[in-house]
Parts: structure tokens; sequence; C-alpha cells
């Protein structure tokens, strides 16, 4: 870091810009120097592009402190992207699929890029348009989440598909997630009214005619939860 600046007397132009905490002159570069030795430190050119140069009067030391501490500073603040591996066979089972579909969207929403893939072993290799179709649909399912960086791709045994994750608030559910959304909560109040159905049927069930009747309000209920719906 030392070699980035000329101080003192490697500074050789006309004249400088010295910037402070007050502001900024232009100034001969001796009087710049005669201004630095009065204050026991050094002039150290931050800008030596610019023109005239700027410079600083300050100890160098310091200075280069001050440079090291801010740029670490800096790279603190920069957000570490991993690439996360998602990897599946050919004929990967629903339960797997969606154990795998859970962990990339963490990774996505962490911030972090995921690579998945399919790795044909033997004769697997027949089935590859049925890895593609497995991908397209992984990349399908997690579209609020990351973008398709690129499209699936057969590179020896593995067909690779790499996602990135979607700006933290820029995330919009699509229509098939809206529809799937709908569909589970139609299910779970289904489900509600036939339990509420079955526990009343056994408190209240008429003496004759028994099961039709049941069949007969359970029928109803279903009725009424769609007109609602509707």
């Amino acid at each position: 870091m030392k070699n980035q600046h000329r101080v003192n007397e490697q500074i050789r132009v006309r004249e400088v810009r010295i910037v402070s905490d007050e502001g900024s002159i232009v100034v001969p570069i001796r009087q710049a120097l005669d201004m630095a030795r009065e204050q026991g430190v050094d002039l150290v050119e931050i800008s030596p592009n610019a023109n005239p140069p700027v410079c600083r009067i300050i100890d160098y030391s310091k200075f280069l402190y001050q440079q090291k501490k801010r740029q670490k500073e800096m790279k603190a603040k920069q957000v570490k992207v991993e690439v996360k591996e998602i990897r599946f066979g050919p004929q990967t089972d629903e339960h797997d699929y969606q154990f795998k579909l859970k962990h990339a969207r963490e990774f996505l929403e962490d911030g972090n890029k995921v690579r998945a893939y399919v790795f044909f072993r033997g004769r697997s290799i027949l089935f590859k348009e049925q890895g593609e179709v497995l991908l397209l649909r992984f990349a399908n399912d997690l579209e609020e989440w990351g973008k398709v960086e690129s499209m699936p791709s057969l590179e020896g045994k593995k067909m690779f598909l790499y996602l990135a994750p979607k700006k933290a608030g820029t995330a919009k559910k699509s229509q098939q997630a809206l529809d799937r959304e709908k569909r589970e909560t139609e299910s779970k109040e289904t489900r509600k009214v036939e339990r509420n159905d079955a526990a009343d049927s056994q408190d209240a069930m008429p003496a004759n005619g028994g099961l039709f009747a049941n069949a007969k309000i359970s029928a109803e209920a279903l009725e009424k939860l769609k007109n609602n719906k509707d």
C-alpha cells in the first residue's frame, strides 16, 4: 500500500490542492511541503490524476492505517454469496424432491446461489429427458425465490441448472403459486367441515336412515362451503 502514494519530495508538480476538514486550497508544492513540516507530519498525494493533484497533510502511518481500516469495513459489509448444491437422481421420488426443494428455498432466501444437477449413473443416461423435466419443474417451483441463470445443460453424466436469489422485496408470487395456495386452503376447509359433520353425526344421528342422513348433511355442508367461496 505504501507504493500506491507519493509522499513529500516524491510529489513533483507545480502546485497541489490540499484537502482537510475545513475545506480545500490550491498552493504551490513548496508551500505545501512547508505546511506539512511545520505540523510535523507528511504531505500525501491521494488523487494524482486530478488537476491539480489532491493531497492531504497527515501522518503517513496514520493515513495507511485509516485506509486499511476502511477497506476492512467495506469487505465486512459485502455479502458473501455461496453456491449450494442440490443433487437429484433421474427418478427421484416425490418425498425426496420436496425435501430438497425446501432446502433450496432456504438457500435462496439466505442470498446464496443454487446449483441443482441430475446425476446419471450407467444406463440411466437414457432418462436424460426425464432429468431435464425434473430440473425445469424445480426451477418453476422456486420462481418466487430464485431466477434461472442458465437452463438445464448436460455436462458429461450431469445435467446442471443454476439459480440466483431474487433481491429482497422483489419476489412476487406467481399465479400458479396463488392457485396452489387457494387449493390447499379449500382442501383444509373441506376436511375441517367433514370432521365437524362427522362429530355432529355421532352426537345426534337420526334413529332411522343414519348413513343416508349423514351423507346428506355432509353434501349440504360442502355445497354451502362452495357457494360461500363463489
